[in-house]
């Protein structure tokens, strides 16, 4: 579910990374370099204001490796816009009462609430997770399975949007989901400005399964990214798995294969996500008209691009626009 700032200028979103003994760092650097990271001149505005909270004034990370001084106490939370809660690698702890009672709170108030890798236990144990969807790492899955039947497991995912709760599997999952919620709430174009700075792939659908080595392999490590950067550069012509094939100089059931192994999907999926999402940052272009954006993502015809639209975003061509074309304009001024 996306979050409005509280102004017409772009008040940063408030987010609170929730951080106990224990936690992994890794997490919690990602959630640190997208939430946290200052000013860039490339969209010139603050999307979010990052607050890094915890129940005691130090808290030791996983195995010991360093002791971390939050800025915030659990107090925090009551004025959080989304919450990421910890993870837990050694899930057979319990959590805290008083966190556990804070998170509670704050999303009955309705924050967002996020959870990455580990920390879909941290949500279950707080009752948020029943009734609701949810993944977690894959080596998890059967033990989360049996301590919380009433969540709706989902193995092979990279993450799980389930509205106002979000979960991720593990490691580069997070970046994944936190990107993802970067572009719920101010859209494509600037969710590609924070991508391109990580150095990370812009997109990789959350329905992609866990076992993703990489999203677009360097040209040095394989002949498919030769493959995929020409597809990305003629979205507007039709392309089908054999001329994919073709230009990667294979067949096409290798081509499927290849697909499976690196990217966790099949070429037709893969394209109609690239089609998709270089059509909503054409929507959030105010100037540029609804036949051109069908044009030029190849997505063939208007009621084409509204159903893929309502399958990827859950809205409309033109409710997407009105939403983040504002955005888009504000963050050049």
């Amino acid at each position: 579910m996306p979050q409005e700032s509280s102004s017409a200028h772009g008040t940063p979103i408030r987010v609170v990374l929730l951080v106990d003994n224990g936690s992994n760092p890794f997490e919690m650097a990602c959630a640190c370099e997208i939430f946290g990271a200052r000013r860039r001149p490339e969209i010139g505005f603050e999307p979010y204001e990052l607050t890094v909270a915890s129940p005691t004034r130090s808290v030791a990370m996983r195995d010991g490796l360093f002791t971390l001084s939050a800025s915030a106490g659990l107090e925090a939370l009551e004025a959080a816009d989304t919450i990421i809660v910890p993870n837990r690698p050694d899930v057979d702890d319990p959590s805290r009462p008083s966190i556990l009672a804070a998170i509670k709170a704050a999303h009955e108030r309705g924050a967002r609430m996020v959870g990455l890798c580990t920390g879909a236990f941290t949500l279950a144990e707080a009752g948020i997770l029943d009734g609701r969807r949810a993944t977690v790492h894959w080596q998890l899955v059967n033990e989360f399975v049996a301590r919380f039947p009433k969540v709706h497991a989902e193995p092979d995912v990279l993450f799980v949007d389930d509205g106002s709760v979000l979960t991720s599997a593990g490691s580069a999952a997070a970046l994944d989901l936190a990107l993802h919620i970067v572009r719920l709430d101010y859209g494509a174009e600037v969710a590609n400005h924070v991508s391109r700075r990580l150095v990370f792939s812009s997109f990789r659908d959350g329905g992609q399964r866990q076992f993703v080595e990489r999203s677009i392999p360097a040209a040095v490590e394989s002949p498919l990214a030769a493959t995929l950067a020409w597809a990305q550069n003629r979205l507007d012509q039709r392309i089908t798995v054999k001329n994919l094939a073709d230009h990667a100089h294979t067949s096409s059931t290798t081509l499927h294969r290849q697909f499976q192994e690196q990217l966790g999907t099949t070429p037709l999926a893969w394209l109609t996500t690239q089609r998709v999402e270089f059509a909503r940052r054409l929507l959030e272009r105010p100037d540029v008209p609804l036949n051109v954006v069908v044009d030029r993502s190849g997505l063939g015809t208007a009621a084409n691009l509204r159903s893929l639209m309502h399958r990827h975003a859950g809205v409309s061509p033109s409710s997407y626009r009105r939403r983040f074309a504002s955005k888009l304009a504000g963050a050049g001024s």
